[in-house]
């Protein structure tokens, strides 16, 4: 029997996880012991309970207004004393969060082999985003199983001198957990704020918006609000739902230029049935986060991309997807063509998603008993 440790901290990942989490611990030849060092704290449970994932231990590292050196800091020294009393045969992180790179970091530590799923993004600039690029590529030097989603994230770690041995193309598992929570999703009722989408809506055309990065807080997401605002007074026909980020300071630019907006809905961060929902009925979202790349073309939904850069380029190659930076203009100006014209709505929205086939799970399976 192979013992396994599993650790994450935030909902992606705990979204991420779950899929293999759920095969890996279903099966004979594996040990499964699940760490959550509580990054995402709040947002973590509805995720845990939706997919049934009990963490064995449960660390507490957010503190209000802390640095990223303090939660790296705080995940590492846990991380530490946990794989000193329970030592696995191999440590699986996801992605790319202070979570990832602080909890691989403790299991190159204690010599454990680690695990990377969701290896090989880049976006080949450090600061964009930031930190999460400098994360992956820290995992990706002390890693020695790479689960890459993609080709082209493995081409992006052969370039780096990883050698096939140690690389395996699985997809993503993003997609395998959406697939299952989708079953769900259409009957699941809309929550508070968002009731108006049971009203019937002649024409109607759904923008689901999420905006947070770090890069953009600045002024950028100021720009995509306004911009936001400008097509809403054009076009009452769209209805956009932005689920609000935690940060105050992206609030504030959010609601500035949003708020009393009619057909603008401004909500609470919603669970993840929730927005399993939106994507299937959305007609168009735009995004500065990075997981929404990967889920929204499978439902067939063009993305535009708030960003300058993007770690996911097989969705921009694939032409589901377009990067659109945070200038209002710009952003004006692409959905009004596509307002004018279906056709350019419609080549984004049939191209075919590149990012899996809802069987990433298995293909890690394999990979954790061959390496």
């Amino acid at each position: 029997m192979k013992m396994v440790t599993i650790v994450y901290g935030t909902r992606p990942e705990a979204i991420k996880i779950a899929p293999v989490a759920r095969l890996l611990s279903g099966e004979p030849d594996f040990d499964v012991r699940l760490v959550s060092t509580g990054q995402h704290r709040d947002m973590l449970h509805p995720v845990e309970e939706l997919f049934e994932l009990r963490p064995d231990v449960r660390f507490e590292t957010m503190r209000k207004g802390q640095r990223l050196g303090e939660l790296f800091g705080r995940v590492t020294t846990a991380l530490d004393a946990e794989l000193e009393e329970n030592r696995p045969d191999v440590l699986i992180v996801h992605g790319d969060t202070s979570t990832a790179a602080a909890a691989a970091l403790a299991g190159f530590h204690h010599q454990v082999p680690v695990a990377h799923l969701e290896a090989g993004l880049r976006s080949g600039d450090l600061s964009q985003p930031f930190p999460e690029e400098g994360n992956r590529v820290l995992i990706s030097r002390i890693t020695g199983l790479h689960l890459a989603p993609t080709t082209s994230s493995r081409e992006n770690l052969r370039r780096e001198g990883v050698p096939d041995s140690q690389i395996v193309v699985t997809g993503n598992t993003v997609i395998d957990a959406m697939k299952w929570a989708s079953a769900s999703a259409e009957a699941h009722p809309w929550p508070h704020g968002l009731e108006a989408l049971n009203e019937p809506g002649r024409g109607r055309k759904l923008v689901l918006v999420t905006l947070h990065r770090r890069e953009n807080i600045d002024s950028g997401i100021g720009k995509i609000a306004d911009g936001l605002a400008t097509l809403l007074r054009r076009h009452p026909e769209l209805v956009l739902v932005l689920p609000l980020h935690g940060n105050p300071i992206v609030r504030q630019a959010v609601t500035e230029h949003l708020e009393g907006v009619p057909n603008a809905l401004l909500v609470e961060p919603v669970d993840y049935l929730t927005m399993t929902k939106l994507l299937a009925e959305s007609w168009l979202v735009i995004t500065d986060s990075g997981g929404i790349q990967e889920e929204a073309p499978a439902f067939g939904v063009p993305v535009l991309v708030a960003r300058e850069t993007t770690e996911r380029p097989e969705a921009i190659d694939a032409g589901v997807a377009e990067l659109i930076g945070s200038d209002a203009t710009r952003l004006v100006t692409r959905v009004e063509q596509f307002l004018a014209d279906e056709t350019a709505w419609s080549a984004m929205a049939t191209a075919v998603s590149p990012f899996g086939d809802g069987r990433s799970a298995a293909r890690v399976q394999r990979s954790a008993l061959i390496h």
